[in-house]
């Protein structure tokens, strides 16, 4: 019978818990979303031909229940050439 995996002999962490903080986390998020680094890489995506999928407002201000929606980009761009 084969010995049960890897080099470990001793304790192996799950990896259930992060070792950045928070708030760092979020940070690093909204600096990521506000500076226009994700729209830049979507549609480069786009171009690519991946499937993408951009957030935008909702037109409908009746559905207050849904703020945002999510759209493909190939119904508001079009196909990549």
């Amino acid at each position: 019978m084969a010995k049960k995996g890897g080099k470990s002999k001793g304790f192996v962490s799950q990896g259930i818990h992060s070792n950045v903080d928070r708030k760092i986390s979020n940070s690093m998020r909204r600096d990521y979303m506000a500076t226009g680094d994700r729209l830049l890489n979507q549609i480069d995506a786009w171009k690519k031909g991946q499937n993408v999928v951009f957030t935008i407002a909702n037109p409908n201000p009746n559905e207050t229940n849904k703020r945002f929606i999510r759209v493909n980009a190939r119904d508001i761009k079009g196909k990549a050439r």
